[in-house]
This record gives C-alpha cells, structure tokens and sequence, in this order.
C-alpha cells in the first residue's frame, strides 16, 4: 500500500513517514499542496493524509484538486478542531480527520481503518456489482429491493436511495446537506427537517431498536454513518 504525507512542518512530516513505514507502507511526503500536486500525477496512492494549512495551496484546495481525478481515501490533519472546518472537509470529500496534536497510534488506526474499509468495498463491488450487503443489510440494484436478514422490506423512493447512498458508502460520515444533494434533486434549507424525518421511518425499517441504533449512527454536530455496532470501536 502506497501512502502519500503532504505536511509542511519537516518534524511531522518525518515522523509520519518513519511510522507507516514502520507498519509496512510505501511512503511519499510532500511540503505542500503545489509539490503534492506533482507527485500525484506521477504516482497513484491507496491514501493521502493531508495537512490542512500548507503555504502555496491549502489542504482543503489540494482535496478538490484530488477529488477531481481521484476517489482514494484522504485523512485530513488539522489544528483547526471546530465543527465547521470538519464539515467544509468531509463535504469536500474527505473521509476523516485528525485534530492536532494528535497521538501517532490513533493516526495509524484511522490509516489502517480507511484502507481496509476502502479494499473491502472495492472487493464487494467487483465480486458483485449489483448486490451490496453489509451486515444483515443487504440491496438489490437490478430489482430496487432491501432486505433485513433476508427479509424483503418495504422502502419508499426516497429511503430507499437514502439506504443505498448509506451502504455504497460504508463509515462515511455524511452532513445533512451531502445527504440531500445525493438523494434529492432540489436546493438545501440548513433548517430542512428531511433528512432526519427519513433517517427515523428508515431506522424504524431495518433497526432492531431504533432508539439505540445497530447501523445508522448519528455523528453529532456533522451527519451521519452507516456503522455496523461491533465491527470495530466506536471513535
């Protein structure tokens, strides 16, 4: 597995590489976004950890460049913790992130989760393109049908895309406003209750207890996920 290090402070940078190479990987680093950009179109890679603020182009400019050609995970390193830099992030199309200062072990769990999320979805797609299962989830493309343990049930249009864009996507978080754009062909209201009336009658759908939910998490103050209680910890 291939991963590239865009961050501009030498240390870090440094630090990072020793570590993953340490867990076996092929690391590249780069300074900044303008020097990544380069080694991109050299190279293809399984994952990028990108800093957000990086002299010449940004982290958050180097994901859109990225997001452009590429679909590979990206983890974003950021010192900026609020909740609305972690949301302009994830809505640009990043799939985590870790707060400054971070403890190196928890940069390598999130490594090793994103790469391991990311092979085992493509290796679902390529064994089955038109079958999508996780857990006792399961959908049916060709047909439009969604099963709990085998059991057919009943999905309206909307929760039906709602769950598909979920499982195509699994341990992503999602805002609200992602969400919508995926499933409905209309503008976002911030205030637009949509998304949560539908994640309820979905989760009354396919939840054992929908007060306590086993698939579709809510992230609080982003989104949310579809992760499966028990497949790995909690963060």
């Amino acid at each position: 597995m291939k991963v590239l290090v865009v961050e501009d402070e030498a240390d870090i940078r440094n630090l990072i590489k020793i570590a993953l190479e340490n867990e076996g990987y092929l690391v590249n680093t780069a300074a900044d976004g303008m020097d990544a950009l380069q080694i991109l179109k050299e190279q293809d890679f399984d994952l990028a950890v990108l800093d957000v603020m990086m002299p010449r182009l940004d982290g958050f400019n180097l994901l859109r460049k990225i997001r452009a050609e590429s679909t590979i995970p990206v983890i974003f390193l950021t010192a900026r913790a609020d909740d609305m830099d972690k949301v302009l992030g994830l809505e640009m199309g990043a799939d985590d992130y870790v707060s400054k200062p971070f403890s190196m072990n928890e940069l390598l769990a999130r490594v090793k989760a994103q790469l391991r999320r990311n092979h085992d979805y493509l290796a679902s797609k390529d064994d089955d393109n038109n079958l999508l299962q996780y857990g006792d989830l399961a959908i049916n493309a060709d047909s439009c049908c969604a099963y709990v343990k085998n059991e057919q049930i009943e999905l309206n249009a909307k929760e039906y895309k709602l769950l598909l864009h979920l499982m195509e996507n699994p341990e992503r978080v999602f805002t609200k406003k992602q969400l919508y754009n995926a499933v409905w062909d209309d503008d976002y209201y911030y205030d637009d209750n949509t998304i949560m009336v539908h994640i309820s009658h979905l989760r009354n759908k396919i939840e054992i207890d929908p007060q306590n939910p086993e698939y579709i998490k809510t992230i609080r103050g982003i989104g949310y996920k579809l992760h499966k209680t028990g497949v790995h910890n909690e963060r």
